[in-house]
This record gives structure tokens, C-alpha cells and sequence, in this order.
């Protein structure tokens, strides 16, 4: 386990090899928690509000519906009967094995 030592204002200096375990950059931020006895370091990704906001919209705004349905109700409670049986049946042929 590495030694740590708590500088001025708090600082603390996280050992080269934790850094490369975790990889971890100047810049990166940790989370801190106060645990049972200590205190829990984990690392946190930051991303910029804007970027992400702009994803979300493009998420939202990306087509969910490609194509219409190809089945009749009909048809697809048969194919999802055939799709279950064929689960079933795979799932008792790896039991047997």
C-alpha cells in the first residue's frame, strides 16, 4: 500500500503507479467520500454542459421508428411463441450438458 502525505491546503500526491493503474492525467478530477475509517478516491468523468446537452438533443431527435411493422399481430405472437420455444429448448440442452 503507498503513503500518502496531506500537504499544505489539503493537497495530496497520489503515487506514480496508482496514477498509471487508474489512469489518470493532471487535469482529472476524483470524487472523495468519506468512508468507514477513510476516505474513498474515484475517479469521475467531466463533461462540458453544452456538449452534452447537444447530444441529448440529437438523441432525441434521431428517428425512432425506422420502418413500419412487417407482421401482422398474429404473425408476431407467432414468431415470438417460436423465438421462446427455441430459448427453452437451448436453455435445457445447456443443462444437459
Amino acid at each position: 500500500m503507498a503513503l500518502v502525505r496531506l500537504l499544505r491546503g489539503g493537497q495530496v500526491t497520489l503515487p506514480a503507479d496508482v496514477r498509471q493503474k487508474l489512469k489518470l492525467a493532471q487535469g482529472d478530477y476524483l470524487e472523495a467520500e468519506v468512508v468507514e475509517n477513510g476516505v474513498l478516491l474515484k475517479p469521475v468523468s467531466v463533461v462540458e454542459r453544452e456538449k452534452a446537452w447537444d447530444d441529448l438533443v440529437e438523441i432525441i431527435n434521431e428517428p425512432k421508428w425506422r420502418e413500419p411493422p412487417t407482421m401482422s399481430p398474429e404473425g408476431e405472437e407467432e414468431w415470438i411463441t417460436a423465438e421462446a420455444k427455441a430459448a427453452r429448448m437451448e436453455e435445457r440442452a445447456k443443462r444437459r450438458r
